[in-house]
């Protein structure tokens, strides 16, 4: 819950949209899409073009990024996965590289990393090629970058030799569990359920991009060019609607991956390694020094979805 003090910074904040234009980038990863077990291919073709539909009616450059092992089953290439990426680049959007098996940094070895990053290359670079296009941009699964700064700038180098810019993120989020929840309660048809879990989804997320801009403004003066996480599931293919009119409202525009980065902020070092994965606003603040009470307003997920996530994971 908020403290005075919080609701008191975010009034002033609000007051300040309305007089500065704030831009943000949206990114969606786990593609081709997140069943949760539904693997029938009309159920996520349906989602995935309810949810690229509501990015293409609010004109949001958006990038996704792929999995690739998601779109093999006893290893063999599906072919209607494929063309879910097909319409991602059919819809003018950007893919990126997000590992083959969305592995753990933490738990293997560099060499078995590196080698689930070039494994996830494959499909991607023959569908960008058949286009024109290049493969540029990787995402870290569970945004662990390196547990220590030896680990971290190994892996630097590596995707820099590849010719890969990491796609960081600066409003992270636990819509993951949201999701998990959401698809239960449709799962037991429990429509009131899940319009409950969906509201609160809402309200918790443009909490935390509020949360985000104010730590910003903390560390750099200003609110920088954000980049947003969310990730390709059903809550997601449902609410990016409402969403996408909150964050207008909330006075921000939406641009490419390519323009959030012209952001100097992007260029703030860190020097601070952590084992977990954070927003690199959280990143840049622990380089800065700053201390526990810093990060004490961040907006948490609802009591009850974190029962709820618990219980079936």
């Amino acid at each position: 819950m908020f403290s005075f003090r919080s609701i008191a910074i975010t009034l002033i904040f609000l007051t300040a949209l309305s007089y500065s234009q704030n831009r943000i980038c949206i990114t969606v990863d786990d593609l081709p899409f997140v069943p949760y077990g539904a693997n029938d291919s009309a159920w996520q073709t349906a989602n995935t073009e309810k949810l690229l539909g509501s990015f293409t009616k609010h004109h949001v450059p958006i990038i996704g990024f792929v999995n690739e092992g998601k779109l093999y089953e006893n290893n063999i290439l599906v072919t209607w996965r494929i063309h879910l990426l097909e319409k991602w680049l059919d819809g003018g959007y950007e893919l990126g590289n997000h590992t083959f098996s969305h592995c753990n940094f933490n738990k293997i070895s560099f060499a078995d990393y590196i080698d689930d990053i070039v494994k996830g290359e494959y499909v991607l670079t023959n569908l960008l090629t058949a286009r024109n296009k290049q493969l540029k941009y990787f995402r870290h699964p569970f945004l662990y970058v390196g547990a220590t700064l030896d680990r971290a700038d190994s892996l630097a180098h590596f995707l820099a030799g590849r010719n890969y810019t990491v796609a960081p993120v600066t409003i992270d989020n636990d819509d993951y569990m949201f999701a998990v929840s959401y698809h239960k309660a449709l799962q037991n048809k429990d429509t009131l359920q899940a319009d409950s879990i969906g509201r609160d989804y809402v309200i918790y997320l443009e909490k935390k991009v509020l949360y985000y801009a104010q730590e910003s403004t903390r560390l750099f003066g200003r609110n920088i060019n954000q980049i947003l996480l969310m990730h390709a599931s059903k809550l997601n293919a449902d609410y990016a609607d409402t969403l996408m009119q909150i964050f207008a409202k909330d006075g921000y525009t939406f641009i490419t991956l390519k323009e959030a980065l012209t952001d100097s902020a992007y260029s703030t070092p860190v020097t601070v390694p952590v084992k977990w994965g954070i927003s690199w606003l959280d990143r840049w603040a622990l380089s800065a020094g700053k201390k526990k009470d810093f990060f004490k307003d961040e907006p948490d997920v609802p009591e009850y979805i974190k029962n709820m996530y618990d219980k079936l994971y």
